[in-house]
């Protein structure tokens, strides 16, 4: 059960459609269900307004397929898995289909940014767009982790791919979109130089993220996470090296803010 849930749960018990022993038996799942191997988290939803996502890498297509199903069980309408591999995705899409409990929910695997996908995208309901910026080809993969990523948590997404510092004039191009967005999500690795040129045109918090994309020096990312850091531009923050997950998710976490009374 998500936050959405709980809400349309609570005022059907308020307009007498539901009973007070309806809700009882909604709520007395436990906190979570554990596996062994994995511990459920099935108040995440209520808690954060975001459900448990699925992390892929160091676990086995069985284990992946276990958490889903029991998520699944739980009342989630949808199960995003990142760090996903094209071969472990196909063995989790068997796995669910021969196990079944998830029968109601399609299986989606994303091979660019390695996302699985139980379920569809909820229709956005943020403030307004998220804009993912990347700097180059090579950076699309965490680009579209980010991009994803906020699709799934119900936003709407702007891509503007291949515009780095290297022709500038291909991100003016596009300066509507970024004066237009919420929040804006700069990806870009060699110097990282992306993230203060757009710190510099938009009104809107930025979220940079660091790729490891580059030659020696650049150090796995290391030069354009530090590069990010010591950003001029005021208003930009910085997730870690090849972090679109966690960009993507904070940009949904801006884009649903509310103002305070």
């Amino acid at each position: 059960m998500d936050q959405r849930d709980l809400h349309e749960l609570l005022e059907r018990v308020a307009a007498g459609t539901a009973s007070v022993d309806d809700a009882e038996r909604a709520l007395r799942i436990a906190p979570f269900t554990d596996l062994g191997y994995a511990k459920i988290d099935h108040h995440r939803g209520v808690r954060q307004g975001v459900p448990e996502v699925v992390y892929g890498e160091g676990k086995t297509a069985e284990q992946i397929a276990g958490v889903c199903r029991a998520l699944v069980e739980g009342g989630q309408q949808r199960v995003l898995i990142t760090r996903l591999e094209a071969r472990k995705a196909s063995e989790v899409r068997n796995d669910l289909a021969r196990e079944g409990g998830c029968d109601a929910l399609a299986f989606d695997y994303r091979e660019l940014p390695r996302l699985g996908i139980l379920g569809d995208p909820p229709e956005p309901d943020g403030n307004g767009s998220v804009v993912v910026a990347a700097a180059g080809t090579s950076d699309l993969p965490v680009a579209e982790e980010a991009a994803v990523t906020a699709e799934m948590l119900g936003n709407r997404v702007t891509r503007l791919y291949d515009v780095g510092v290297a022709g500038l004039h291909r991100l003016l191009a596009h300066a509507d979109e970024i004066a237009a967005a919420r929040v804006v999500v700069a990806v870009a690795g060699m110097e990282g130089a992306l993230a203060s040129v757009v710190g510099g045109l938009a009104s809107c918090p930025v979220i940079a993220v660091p790729t490891s994309v580059g030659y020696g020096a650049s150090f796995g990312g290391v030069a354009a996470l530090l590069a990010m850091l010591n950003s001029c531009a005021s208003g930009v923050s910085v997730v870690n090296i090849d972090n679109g997950f966690g960009a993507g998710y904070q940009a949904h976490l801006i884009n649903h803010a509310k103002a305070s009374a």
